[in-house]
């Protein structure tokens, strides 16, 4: 398993019925207006990089309700790495769980899949990490034990790991922490 298959889950509580189901909804205007400023420069900064060490970069969220010149970075940035073999990097961006099913349920509705050719896969086969492997091993920081409405269907069957440490000070020892949790484990699959 590599990094690029750990991400942090959001801790943003359900939508209300009817109210946007993407999280961060609840954040001024100001502040909005300064994480779209700050990703935007992180992009533009880290994609020669991310191209140079061969990591393909994928998104899994909601990119149509993102202002357009911040989806026109993030689309650069996608175009510019899906060549990459070495990594790939799935970032959860404008992601909630449950809005990932319904998306899902919507796409299948709309290419008129019968109900009786429904099945996993073909629910698998149109979430945002289509193509993707399930994680094998979910850590959550900040000694939550909660999934937070991240990755609800791909973690069916991944390990869970908690710690007390908040996401910015999550350091190699922590992960490796984790990992060495994870190799005494013995996975049964829901069995």
């Amino acid at each position: 398993m590599s990094r690029a298959q750990l991400a942090r889950p959001t801790d943003a509580p359900p939508a209300a019925h009817g109210e946007p189901l993407a999280p961060g909804t609840a954040r001024s205007d100001d502040e909005v207006t300064g994480l779209f400023s700050l990703l935007d420069q992180a992009i533009r900064a880290e994609t020669p990089e991310l191209v140079r060490q061969g990591v393909c970069v994928r998104v899994s969220g909601r990119l149509a309700e993102v202002p357009a010149d911040i989806r026109g970075s993030i689309t650069e940035a996608l175009a510019a790495t899906e060549g990459g073999t070495r990594l790939t990097l799935n970032i959860a961006f404008n992601y909630a769980g449950r809005t990932e099913i319904v998306d899902a349920v919507r796409a299948i509705v709309a290419a008129r899949t019968p109900a009786d050719e429904i099945d996993e896969a073909t629910i698998a086969a149109h979430l945002y990490t289509a193509g993707l492997p399930d994680p094998d091993l979910v850590i959550r920081t900040g000694g939550e034990q909660r999934l937070s409405n991240f990755l609800i269907w791909q973690s069916a069957y991944a390990e869970f790991h908690t710690c007390a440490a908040l996401w910015p000070d999550f350091d190699a020892v922590a992960f490796d922490t984790a990992l060495e949790e994870f190799a005494r484990r013995s996975r049964r699959f829901g069995t």
